[in-house]
């Protein structure tokens, strides 16, 4: 095997396939990074038996073939070369690396012991990769991080026609994002439990081209598999996932229709006002918020430490009402919010409240929603 190719196409395409080789693999040749020299160009893989990521470049290849060498070891290199043409020859078992005055050899896995790639299911639709990508971001706000509840550590994606719908919680917040996307069946109607880190990972990375193509298997939730693809330098970039097992919680029937209390501030404000205040809050407890007469008054502190109190002004409708929150899921929920406005909307102090971005002189629904339980007040 042996093949030239740019040094900022191959750096670029091998960071991108090594970004999900796993930490500590279960065998060693997990930890390698699959190199296909073909005809028409090279075909980077990797794969760790739950996710899979394949990259083809264009390549000067001269003699066909395939090597299997350690990825990070080799996304270090790639990376840190001079911007000039790469070499690259397989020599027995050791592959030879030259740019320049510089030159790398490197040792080989065995490729007879690498598994083989998923195959990509047939494609469901596609969506513009940045619009999918900003909306993942915000869905994954929400999703849970504790391996012991690996459920919620997913972001269920609902497939309804030219709707899709993204969902994630941690059982103390909850996120949902709607979009639209071009399926390639009108009636399609899929759902699908996906790893937030994969898919928020994946969807960042896919924003070099256009559109993200999704792929969805028709297998059950703990057997089928999910793909995206989406062109990048010339090349095409896919991956794929295993879905997660287990049963997503009904979460949709948490929104509540009516709200008493819809109070409107000027989001910028209302993140500057919990940040200051929330810097004598002690751990796990909650920032306080107060609405009365068209205007919210932040506390926090109690007793004999450190307090502090703020007040803003809110565009009001409804009673008064005091609740808390914890302030970095606060935070969380108004960063990911697009609009400068945003409307908390509320039933009663011990219920969730729910919040939603408002454009200048828009009430309309913004497609995010994100619902935050409230916490316990020190008296």
């Amino acid at each position: 095997m042996k093949f030239r190719v740019d040094r900022d196409v191959l750096a670029d395409a091998v960071a991108w396939a090594a970004r999900s080789l796993p930490v500590r693999p279960s065998v060693p040749v997990l930890a390698g990074l699959l190199v296909e020299a073909k005809r028409d160009g090279l075909v980077l893989s990797t794969f760790d038996y739950e996710t899979s990521a394949r990259a083809t470049l264009s390549a000067d290849v001269i003699d066909e073939g395939t090597v299997l060498v350690s990825g990070r070891l080799l996304a270090d290199i790639t990376r840190s070369l001079p911007n000039k043409p790469v070499e690259l020859t397989l020599d027995g078992s050791r592959v030879s690396l030259v740019c320049g005055s510089a030159r790398f050899t490197l040792q080989t896995l065995p490729v007879d012991e690498y598994p083989s790639l998923p195959e990509m299911p047939t494609a469901t639709g596609t969506v513009r990769s940045d619009v999918f990508a900003h909306a993942v971001a915000q869905a994954v706000t929400a999703a849970g991080r504790d391996d012991m509840l690996p459920v919620l550590t997913g972001v269920r994606i609902e497939i309804d026609g030219s709707s899709i719908s993204l969902l994630a919680t941690d059982r103390f917040r909850l996120s949902h994002r709607e979009l639209e996307w071009e399926p390639n069946t009108p009636d399609v109607s899929h759902a699908a439990l996906v790893p937030a880190k994969v898919l928020a990972d994946t969807a960042k990375s896919l924003t070099a081209g256009t559109d993200v193509t999704i792929a969805l298997s028709a297998g059950g939730a703990g057997e089928g598999i999910i793909g995206f693809e989406g062109a990048s330098n010339g090349g095409v970039r896919r991956t794929t996932t295993r879905l997660l097992d287990g049963e997503f919680p009904k979460v949709r029937s948490l929104f509540p229709n009516e709200h008493l209390t819809v109070a409107t501030l000027s989001k910028a404000e209302l993140i500057e006002s919990v940040k200051r205040v929330s810097l004598v809050a002690e751990r796990n407890t909650a920032v306080q918020l107060a609405f009365d007469d068209g205007v919210l008054t932040l506390d926090a502190g109690s007793g004999d430490e450190a307090q502090a109190s703020e007040s803003i002004e809110a565009q009001m409708t409804g009673g008064e009402i005091v609740t808390g929150f914890n302030p970095q899921f606060l935070l969380d929920g108004l960063t990911a919010i697009d609009q400068p406005n945003v409307k908390l909307s509320f039933t009663q102090a011990s219920k969730p409240v729910v919040m939603s971005g408002v454009a200048e002189g828009d009430d309309a629904d913004p497609g995010f929603r994100y619902l935050l339980m409230p916490r316990r007040l020190l008296s």
